[in-house]
């Protein structure tokens, strides 16, 4: 078996996630030894990830969630869409202003005629996009 992980914190985490996959397997009513087979891992293998051991692979614990209906919380986790502290560093760094050049633009050009596209294009009510 491997050595406990350094991280108190993260060790708990480990434990709560063993402890929850153990309760969706139960709530299942899923023997270990089925839950093992049908995740294709010895019945010691479900044991030792069931009790948050750290040296379990994460693909044993893909498979088990897969086995237990919950596979899209593997790749839920980490989304960067609810990553608060990333989305804040990303918000934190957009510029405070930003500067545009003044240029002359003729809305009377068809588009592509200006050979930057839509960058400068000047509809009909005076709005630049």
């Amino acid at each position: 078996m491997a050595d406990k992980i350094k991280s108190k914190r993260a060790q708990r985490a480990l434990d709560q996630m063993g402890d929850n996959l153990k309760t969706a397997r139960l709530k299942r009513r899923m023997a270990v030894k089925d839950f093992a087979g049908r995740v294709g891992v010895s019945t010691r293998t479900i044991t030792r990830l069931e009790k948050g051991d750290d040296g379990v692979s994460i693909g044993t614990l893909a498979m088990a969630c897969l086995v237990l209906g919950e596979i899209d919380r593997i790749s839920d986790l980490l989304d960067p869409a609810s990553d608060g502290t990333g989305l804040l560093l990303e918000r934190n760094r957009l510029p405070k202003r930003i500067r545009v050049k003044r240029r002359k633009i003729s809305n009377q050009l068809a588009p592509g005629d200006r050979g930057d596209s839509n960058l400068n294009r000047i509809d009909e009510e005076g709005v630049g996009f």
